[in-house]
């Protein structure tokens, strides 16, 4: 009997998935290392992937590839990560942000995907949407106790599905939706070869984040070690003009009382000399 798509997908990227969820980068969000900036890199670089691909599922939603997917109230992620983006950036966050260029490669397959090849497209909706269920509500607890964020749930739009009551039952129904997509034998090697690639274009993007996270906190080691040198150089001399206003006040605190001290003693002598003669 052949395999569902869903569970053929999920064993196809088993491996890569554990690949993904044990980078440097997730490995320390998920014991709560990650400061405001490296969360912020996260939502930017997430706001950019989510607008291709949420683009290319309008492009998409009518087509029998993948119309059985299209769930935009509940799943789509975009104006959740404009809100977030907004909170920590601002009115004029879209000029703040920026992606790696690992991001900027992810967005440029999904683009291809939806415009090319409109039947891999579930393989990228697959990839984000129910990892992104699945993990969500626990990185969203690590992220708000991480970053001290307000319980209101400020900052944190992302992982808040509020149009899924349920989300087990949820990634049923998708899962359900997604074995019901037709397709031959070539395609569907296909679809599983694509959801292994739009896992490693994620740990790519994982590992660009942890690079630009490791030139950040040199930078500030740097720039700390650099006001430590200045200090102690600053010191230093401090020092050192200390001990030669020290020196110069007990040879001569005051160089014209020194002339009058020699003057006197150059009449004294004179008279002395006089006196003897």
């Amino acid at each position: 009997m052949k395999q569902d798509l869903s569970e053929s997908i999920k064993l196809a990227t088993k491996e890569v998935h554990e690949i993904a969820e044990n980078t440097e980068f997730m490995r320390s969000f998920q014991k709560g290392n990650v400061n405001l900036e490296e969360f912020k890199l996260v939502l930017s670089s997430l706001y950019h992937i989510y607008t291709a691909l949420e683009e290319e599922i309008e492009r998409n939603k009518s087509h029998p590839a993948f119309a059985p997917l299209y769930f935009p109230a509940e799943l789509h992620r975009v104006a959740a990560l404009e809100a977030d983006l907004k909170y920590y950036y601002g009115n004029s966050w879209k000029s703040c942000i920026s992606a790696p260029l690992a991001t900027e490669q992810y967005v440029a397959r999904i683009h291809e995907v939806g415009k090319l090849h409109p039947e891999l497209l579930v393989s990228h909706s697959y990839t984000r949407y129910l990892g992104d269920l699945s993990g969500g509500q626990v990185l969203k607890k690590i992220a708000q106790k991480a970053l001290n964020l307000p319980p209101s749930g400020e900052g944190l739009a992302f992982f808040n599905f509020s149009n899924v009551s349920n989300a087990a039952k949820f990634k049923q129904l998708y899962r359900a939706r997604m074995n019901t997509l037709e397709m031959n034998e070539e395609t569907r090697q296909k679809v599983l070869q694509e959801a292994v690639e739009a896992f490693m274009l994620n740990v790519k993007v994982f590992e660009a984040l942890q690079e630009l996270s490791n030139a950040s906190s040199k930078k500030k080691s740097d720039n700390k070690d650099l006001r430590q040198r200045q200090k102690h150089t600053t010191s230093e001399a401090k020092k050192t003009n200390h001990y030669k206003s020290s020196e110069t006040s007990l040879s001569s605190p005051f160089p014209s009382l020194r002339l009058v001290f020699v003057t006197l003693f150059a009449v004294a002598t004179v008279v002395i000399g006089i006196y003897i003669l």
